[in-house]
């Protein structure tokens, strides 16, 4: 259930209350029954993972890449064979 912060416009009383979504808002306060609003603040986020980050997506260089990963290379030609020498 979420919790809603209300602050009063006459005595500056400030509390919070858990409610429903689909629970209207207060609108008096507990306190000297005048009038309070919602109270709006910035919210934590975490991004976990991979991803969210600027290094996660970054190209890396072909210096870094494995052996085994690479494309394979034409193959040295064939050395010429050799001549059998005649005694």
């Amino acid at each position: 259930m979420p919790t809603y912060q209300y602050a009063c416009t006459a005595c500056d009383h400030e509390f919070e209350a858990f409610q429903s979504f689909t629970e209207d808002s207060l609108t008096v306060c507990p306190e000297c029954k005048g009038e309070i609003k919602k109270v709006y603040s910035a919210v934590g986020v975490v991004f976990k993972g991979s991803g969210f980050y600027k290094t996660d997506s970054a190209k890396s260089s072909t210096a870094s890449v494995p052996a085994a990963t690479t494309a394979p290379s034409t193959p040295p030609p064939a050395a010429p064979p050799t001549a059998a020498k005649s005694d």
